[in-house]
């Protein structure tokens, strides 16, 4: 089968920061097998991945293909763009859920934008934290849900607190406007008393995409899969699999990938989570689109070739 690879430069509307890192673009890669696409895309900050390592990989992968050998991705970013160039996609799927709002920015940024929503208010929205100082974010989240009583709240630590300051931070909190909170740490064993302790529900994140073991327990209540970091379709389905089996939530998430690569993530979570709203409203932070206005399909004067050059 005939396979390129190009890559892509995406402008955000203004710089975004990741783990301490300052993003004005995106870029990642582009994988064409036949009439079928997939996204290589490390992120910066949470990929164990660089970019130039995933695009020396996946090229290694493309060449031993074409000499009929195989040679099968251990990055998860190049794992995740083969496995969707290669998926055999069903023909008919549930409609995804449209995604729940994604608010990023400063703690007045963020109490200014909701204003503008002038009363009428999103029921749910998911909410960046462990960024700015802890009195400021708490007043933040106490200001939203006083503009919106009835909002339910999702908090993405993303791992930055210890575990004292999740019980410091989470003890403020009124569980009544939370779903749960994501990562407040990065070891399970601190999201799982932090957890205890408070009698908050969590959810687990990036810490999924890591070879530490976890378990169920009271406050769990979903885990969120991010396939770029966690690779293979296959290990995302099993997770998947997995939490059904014990009762927990899936939500599909993005990595600030492209339109191409966030359309796919939609059709995995139609596939695979059907009834939950997922995890991708990070489009509208994109000054570009990969995607034609007209007919949705990649605008090939937006991409350089990579291989073969």
């Amino acid at each position: 089968m005939d396979a390129t690879l190009y890559r892509y430069r995406l402008p955000f509307g203004q710089p975004l920061v990741f783990r301490g890192r300052v993003m004005p673009e995106r870029e990642g890669l582009l994988l064409r097998m036949g009439d079928s696409w997939g996204e290589i895309a490390p992120l910066p900050g949470l990929s164990k991945e660089t970019l130039d390592e995933a695009q020396e990989e996946a090229i290694l992968c493309l060449k031993s293909s074409k000499q009929g050998r195989t040679l099968a991705p251990q990055l998860p970013s190049v794992q995740f763009g083969f496995d969707c160039a290669q998926r055999n996609w069903p023909k008919q799927m549930h409609a995804p859920h449209s995604p729940y709002l994604l608010l990023l920015g400063s703690p007045d940024e963020i109490i200014w934008g909701w204003r503008e929503w002038l009363y009428e208010y999103p029921s749910k929205a998911k909410l960046k934290v462990a960024r700015y100082a802890m009195r400021d974010e708490i007043a933040m989240i106490r200001e939203l849900c006083n503009l919106s009583p009835k909002l339910k709240l999702i908090l993405d630590a993303n791992q930055g607190w210890t575990r004292e300051e999740a019980w410091t931070f989470m003890s403020h909190l009124n569980p009544a406007n939370l779903e749960y909170v994501e990562d407040p740490c990065a070891r399970f064993e601190d999201v799982k008393a932090v957890a205890g302790h408070t009698g908050i529900p969590v959810a687990l994140d990036e810490l999924l995409s890591t070879d530490a073991s976890w378990e169920n327990f009271p406050q769990l209540k979903a885990l969120i899969i991010k396939p770029t970091l966690i690779g293979s379709l296959a290990k995302c389905q099993a997770m998947v699999e997995k939490a059904r089996k014990l009762g927990l939530k899936v939500i599909l998430s993005s990595c600030y990938e492209s339109q191409l690569g966030n359309r796919l993530l939609a059709q995995l979570s139609s596939e695979w989570a059907p009834e939950q709203a997922p995890g991708l409203d990070t489009l509208r932070y994109f000054a570009g689109s990969l995607l034609t206005p007209e007919t949705q399909q990649v605008d090939m004067s937006l991409l350089e070739r990579v291989w073969p050059a």
